[in-house]
């Protein structure tokens, strides 16, 4: 049944005809769309997966953590939520985004105004007046956004001991991105 859905869904908005010859300008097709809705489900998947992590030997230390950090290029110990973000995207097949700075999650092209799990979310800390902490959105649950974030705790801080599943009200949010388009 599944499986109809997202064919149908793919069929009347990505404009692609199944069994269609792809050609260089045309719509999507809709193995292209499914792929799209498959690397959504892969970006949660892992970050899902990660939950329970923790630092170990110091602040913004351990293992996991190094791990999250080398795959953008910084060195350990240093703020790693924007990092968690970037290696759930790049083990998902997805080379962008590629950063440890929250703010950059955001620009132009790929903001969003909708919600929807897979994006990308950023909260605004008017101390640092920017966007100060960022996770992924895994599921929704009418106006609440499952979460799941690197360098939080379980009260919801932006430097915090792991990687936590959360639960967020969207106000509390101020920006969406969506990487997998």
């Amino acid at each position: 049944m599944l499986c109809v859905t997202v064919v149908s869904w793919c069929g009347v908005f990505c404009g692609g005809v199944v069994g269609e010859i792809a050609t260089s300008g045309r719509a999507p097709r809709n193995d292209d769309c499914v792929k799209k809705e498959n690397g959504y489900e892969r970006v949660i998947e892992i970050a899902r997966k990660e939950i329970g992590v923790r630092e170990e030997g110091g602040e913004n230390c351990g293992r996991d953590v190094k791990g999250y950090l080398d795959c953008v290029g910084i060195k350990s110990p240093a703020p790693w939520c924007a990092a968690f973000v970037s290696w759930c995207f790049k083990r998902a097949g997805f080379p962008l985004p590629g950063t440890a700075w929250s703010p950059a999650l955001f620009p132009e092209g790929r903001m969003v105004k909708d919600v929807k799990p897979g994006y990308v979310f950023g909260i605004y800390f008017p101390s640092l007046r920017r966007i100060g902490h960022c996770g992924i959105i895994i599921g929704l649950q009418g106006d609440l956004c499952m979460t799941v974030e690197g360098n939080t705790s379980i009260f919801g801080s932006r430097e915090g001991d792991g990687v936590y599943r959360r639960l967020r009200h969207q106000r509390t949010i101020a920006k969406f991105s969506d990487w997998v388009r």
